[in-house]
């Protein structure tokens, strides 16, 4: 009797073992991964992050962020404008993560970067043709660089001087942390800004300012002039003999024959990780590069696209 109780024991322990590896053995293999295979489909980091300079970028990158959102909804971006200068100093301060700048960083601002502790790294991710516009009013059609700059520096101080109307000119710029504020002076005016510009917190008050001013000359990205409404902008030649260009001419200002063609920066501290990095892959894909033409600015150069290349791998 014994020895049959303790083979019945001995019996149902064994179908608890073999039950036991059974089911570890049947256990559900691994998901494959989402993209059909190969890789593992890159996850999406999250954060907060800040985003700050340059007015001229503002609303381009306030898009692309928000088309951003729909393919990272774990990351938020914050951005505001202030001018590029405000942008680099931030950066350099480590108060944003994205410096937005229209000109490149000074030698003199990389150097206080990297006092303290700072690698700035530079993302081109759109261009843009900056124009120079005037009231709807005005006939003036055409002007070349120099005569651009003399009205911006004082020294053409009447519209029927370059054959417009006999009406004193007014100026309208940027205030001196903007980083087209100090594009145009150095590849445009080439001197100091005549005292009796305007200095305007934001491009929107430049446009502004000519539309409301019939007398009024200022700059801005084109993406604020295209389809606007009572200014008109003017076709410029690099000097006397050569051709007058329209900034809305797309072809011309990507092909490099309009004078005031630039690119847009983004600046980073070291190479971008995680959401930040996702961000600035999402901006030079072609989704993003059309949002970028749809903003009114035009897509980054080849040259640009291997050199972000080196900081994006």
């Amino acid at each position: 009797m014994r020895k049959t109780m303790y083979l019945f024991v001995l019996g149902l322990i064994l179908v608890a073992m073999l039950t036991g590896v059974g089911c570890t053995r049947q256990a559900a293999p691994p998901a494959p991964p989402a993209n059909g295979g190969n890789q593992p489909a890159p996850e999406m980091e999250g954060g907060f992050f800040e985003i700050k300079g340059s007015d001229s970028e503002v609303n381009l990158v306030q898009a692309l962020v928000e088309a951003f959102a729909a393919v990272n909804d774990k990351a938020e971006f914050s951005v505001t404008g202030g001018g590029s200068g405000t942008g680099i100093a931030a950066l350099i301060n480590r108060q944003t993560d994205i410096a937005m700048s229209s000109r490149p960083m000074k030698p003199e601002e990389i150097q206080q970067a990297k006092e303290k502790g700072v690698e700035p790294v530079p993302i081109v991710f759109a261009f843009d043709g900056l124009a120079v516009i005037v009231n709807e009013k005005n006939p003036v059609n055409e002007l070349t660089i120099e005569q651009v700059g003399k009205i911006f520096s004082g020294e053409i101080t009447n519209w029927k001087q370059v054959g417009g109307p006999d009406l004193n000119i007014s100026l309208y710029g940027r205030q001196s942390t903007s980083g087209t504020y100090v594009f145009f002076r150095e590849t445009v005016v080439k001197a100091d800004y005549s005292p009796a510009m305007q200095m305007m917190p934001g491009t929107s008050q430049i446009v502004e300012g000519v539309r409301q001013d019939a007398s009024g000359i200022g700059y801005a990205a084109i993406g604020y002039v295209k389809n606007a409404a009572g200014i008109r902008t003017v076709n410029l030649a690099a000097k006397e003999g050569d051709p007058y260009i329209s900034p809305l001419d797309d072809d011309k200002v990507f092909g490099g024959e309009y004078p005031l063609t630039r690119p847009l920066f983004q600046y980073l501290n070291g190479k971008p990780q995680g959401a930040i990095k996702q961000l600035m892959q999402f901006q030079l894909s072609k989704e993003g590069q059309d949002i970028v033409v749809k903003q009114g600015f035009l897509p980054v150069t080849p040259h640009y696209v291997q050199e972000n290349e080196k900081y994006l791998k």
